[in-house]
């Protein structure tokens, strides 16, 4: 059974369908009262979340590689189980497989609005489930268990694309008092900044130990994007700037001022390890507030 057909074998009540692209992928579309989102089967990676009345949450380039086994530019793409480039071999993809494999669709609930996956991974034998629930807020649960017979460590992240009026006007709160890895800076240690963040250059930062509330604070929107998270130790900013968004195709010259990544993780220092049979779980809530 193709992915479009075990998709459309569930039956389906209320907001949430499902449409097979031209691309060969399939996704679910979700719509109620006037919110809108959106998930790909492949990666289980979400593309859109929109509440009444507001603007467009999640960005995604509209440049972005829409096609099997490729990673999509932007959304919210899950890293498991390394983050960047694989520590020994530089020829396994980057942000692990998670983010391009074709996940199970397990379950729809139609009136939560909320999709449920899963995935297993031979390669560390994990067992990952994912469950996305879109509405007045969007919430993301990922749940890791060691199928194994020893010890695992691994890295996850969920690399979330930010919608932005403009980044060199937009700051991020929160991680005032955590110190950072600069991926920019050949991977300095820098210590805690003690004020908010402001993006004036190329960033590209893994923040260590970080507190479970951040805000995003976009003046030219009017707006405060409120990030909630638990089982996560790790937030990564990242903006490309134009030099390095105009040398990748996917993205281009002209997207990188519109988007923040701002992502929930355990990376480097926080990488997560679990004992055989043992499981992790990580979750993060998106809303809008007024600014």
């Amino acid at each position: 059974m193709s992915a479009a057909e075990h998709a459309r074998s569930f039956r389906i009540a209320g907001a949430v369908e499902f449409a097979e692209t031209g691309d060969g992928l399939v996704k679910a579309v979700v719509s109620r009262d006037g919110m809108t989102g959106e998930l790909f089967l492949q990666g289980a990676q979400v593309t859109a979340w929109q509440p009444a009345g507001a603007r467009p949450v999640i960005f995604t380039s509209s440049r972005a590689n829409f096609a099997p086994g490729k990673a999509i530019r932007g959304g919210i793409p899950v890293v498991f189980p390394w983050f960047g480039p694989h520590p020994t071999d530089p020829k396994a993809p980057q942000h692990g497989f998670a983010r391009t494999a074709p996940w199970q669709l397990d379950k729809v609930e139609a009136g939560a609005d909320a999709v449920t996956f899963g995935l297993s991974l031979a390669a560390g034998d994990f067992a990952l489930t994912y469950r996305a629930a879109f509405g007045e807020e969007l919430r993301l649960d990922l749940a890791v268990r060691n199928t194994s017979n020893v010890a695992v460590s691994f890295e996850e992240a969920l690399h979330s694309y930010f919608a932005a009026s403009d980044v060199e006007r937009i700051s991020v709160a929160g991680l005032e008092g955590s110190g950072f890895i600069d991926k920019v800076a050949n991977m300095q240690r820098r210590p805690p900044a003690g004020a908010p963040l402001t993006l004036s250059g190329e960033t590209d930062r893994v923040y260590l130990n970080v507190p479970d509330r951040l805000t995003i604070v976009d003046p030219g929107w009017r707006r405060r994007i409120a990030i909630d998270k638990s089982g996560a130790a790790s937030t990564i900013v990242w903006n490309p700037w134009p030099e390095k968004a105009a040398a990748m195709a996917d993205l281009g010259s002209g997207n990188w001022r519109g988007m923040v990544c701002v992502e929930t993780g355990n990376v480097a220092d926080n990488r997560v390890t679990l004992q055989p049979g043992g499981s992790h779980n990580m979750t993060t809530r998106v809303r809008i507030d007024a600014a």
